[in-house]
């Protein structure tokens, strides 16, 4: 039953990242996971110095509001003409520093378990359960990562064409009158949500190569958003469930192996993709030159 609950959890992970990850691949915006991951330190350590607590509510509350303040101030920087990928490595390496300035102030004798909060172990998973009207409901990070899940799939399925529009071709969007940047906050802040959501779990390496691999490899595979979300959600499914098999195997990290296996599939498609593939590009390319020559 552990291993359900854990595949089941992986799986979650999987499909929420993968969705919000091709959009993120759309706009060049692959690393915004990291920068979330790492920059929510200082909310952390807030929410316990306000609330006196370590317990994990206040805690990724903390974490979340401070996820949020870094996607505001990614997007502040970029529009003050400071490059995308510039931004995020100022905002959540500056956090980041402020995080740790504040635990070595005011918390050198509490034992914050950042560890724990920051990158979790999914093996952990089945013994951290829910309870509801005296019964236990199964585990706290399925629900959690289900209703992240829900709620993503509800808002890109409602505004699909205008996060499809806001993502190819911003211009044309804000010409034909959506709002792009009220667009952009939103799947900022379901990136933020689902990326806290998910790292006290799971852990930040299985979340940001999530977020990243299997939209990378879908993006590879097709020239359709809809069949890229559709493909990055088989192959972070595929990526989790082969990846525990061989973390078993192994007896090694089963977030590494996961993201391992996902590393491998997009090598694959690197390299045997129809449309990107550079073996498929190398073939063609021989027979121009042997069509030319005859």
């Amino acid at each position: 039953m552990n291993d359900f609950w854990i595949l089941l959890t992986a799986a979650l992970v999987a499909c929420s990242c993968s969705l919000l990850g091709c959009f993120l691949i759309l706009r060049k915006m692959a690393m915004i996971g990291d920068a979330i991951s790492h920059s929510v330190l200082p909310g952390i350590v807030i929410a316990f110095l306000l609330s006196g607590s370590r317990d994990s509510f206040w805690m990724l509350l903390g974490a979340s509001v401070l996820g949020l303040i870094t996607v505001f101030l990614i997007q502040l920087f970029q529009q003050g003409g400071v490059q995308a990928d510039a931004s995020i490595g100022v905002v959540f390496t500056a956090l980041f520093s402020i995080g740790v300035v504040l635990v070595s102030l005011y918390t050198r004798q509490v034992d914050l378990d950042l560890d724990c909060v920051l990158y979790g172990e999914i093996i952990r998973v089945p013994w951290d359960t829910l309870t509801f009207a005296g019964m236990d409901i199964g585990p706290k990070a399925v629900w959690a990562l289900g209703f992240v899940l829900l709620l993503s799939a509800i808002v890109i399925g409602l505004f699909y064409k205008q996060f499809k529009i806001c993502s190819f071709d911003p211009a044309m969007a804000a010409a034909v009158g959506i709002p792009v940047v009220l667009f952009h906050y939103v799947l900022m802040g379901l990136v933020s949500v689902t990326t806290v959501a998910s790292f006290e779990s799971v852990g930040a390496i299985l979340v940001v190569g999530m977020l990243v691999v299997p939209a990378a490899t879908a993006y590879l595979l097709t020239e359709r958003l809809g069949v890229m979300i559709a493909y990055s959600m088989i192959i972070g499914v595929i990526s989790s469930t082969a990846g525990y098999y061989m973390s078993v195997l192994l007896d090694a990290s089963i977030a590494g192996c996961m993201i391992t296996v996902a590393g491998m599939l997009f090598i694959i498609a690197l390299l045997f993709s129809p449309s990107h593939g550079v073996v498929w590009r190398k073939l063609k390319q021989r027979r121009g030159m042997a069509e030319e020559a005859v």
